[in-house]
Parts: structure tokens; C-alpha cells; sequence
């Protein structure tokens, strides 16, 4: 198990879930114009789903898989001593960590039961990777918010 890993199952699993929700309201209430508009509909579509707790659900399902799939750049960042954030170490290696994270929901939404998720996912999932490389350092600073220094 990664020190990454470790870390986040030491911290409160519900802190990190209702912080991970913010960043990604923060996000996705982030977005303008047309893209921006459609975006926010199919994500309060989703959202409504489980009595209103569909994001706060899909994040507890999918965070142990995201932690695992960042747990790489996460030890690959604690030996480089030329970033001091993690944010900006994920910015520098965008395209990986996107393609880690997005390999996670491309599985989760082909699996889905909800039809919804499935129809939602694949009409976003064109702008998926703009959107992961936005949100970034955000998930950076959330982990860091998180997970002690070593």
C-alpha cells in the first residue's frame, strides 16, 4: 500500500467525501457558456439521483480506485524536491494523472446501472479530459489538505 493510500484511510473517510463534493461543485459551478450550461444540467440531473446523495455516493464508491491510481504520481512527487505542491506537480503531469483518473469513470460508467449515469457520462465524457486537467490543482490541495507531509 502506497503512503498515499495509507495517509487517506488514516483521515475521516466522510471529511474527505463531503470536501471531495466541494471541489467538485466548485468545479462543475466553475464552468460558463453552452458546454457550461449542459454540463450543469446533466450534473444536477445526476445529483438528484439517491435522494440527493448520488455525488456524495459515486465519490465514496470511486475513492479508493482514485487514490490508487494518483498513489504513483503522489510518491513520484514526494521524491521530486523541484515542487512543493501537489497541485502543481498534477498540473506539470496532467495527462497522466487524467488518464488515470478518467480510466476509473470510463470503467464505473460502462458498468452503471442507472441508465442515466451511462447517457449523462458519454455526453460529457468529450469535455472529460478539459475538465480533469482544470480541476487539478484542486485535487491537490485537497489531498494535501489531507495527508501529512512525510
Amino acid at each position: 500500500m502506497s503512503y498515499l493510500e495509507e495517509q487517506l484511510k488514516k483521515a475521516d473517510r466522510q471529511t474527505v467525501i463531503q470536501d471531495t463534493v466541494l471541489l467538485i461543485d466548485s468545479e462543475v459551478d466553475s464552468k460558463s457558456g453552452i458546454s457550461g450550461k449542459l454540463l450543469k444540467a446533466g450534473y444536477l440531473a445526476v445529483k438528484k439521483l439517491k435522494s440527493g446523495r448520488m455525488i456524495e455516493k459515486a465519490v465514496n464508491m470511486l475513492l479508493d480506485d482514485f487514490t490508487s491510481a494518483l498513489a504513483p504520481l503522489y510518491d513520484a512527487f514526494r521524491e521530486d524536491d523541484t515542487t512543493t505542491q501537489f497541485g502543481d506537480y498534477l498540473t506539470q503531469h496532467k495527462q497522466q494523472a487524467t488518464d488515470a483518473l478518467l480510466k476509473i469513470t470510463d470503467d464505473r460508467a460502462e458498468k452503471a446501472e442507472q441508465k442515466l449515469i451511462r447517457s449523462t457520462y458519454k455526453k460529457l465524457r468529450g469535455q472529460a479530459e478539459k475538465h480533469v486537467h482544470a480541476a487539478l490543482p484542486g485535487v491537490g490541495k485537497l489531498i494535501e489538505k489531507h495527508v501529512p507531509a512525510a
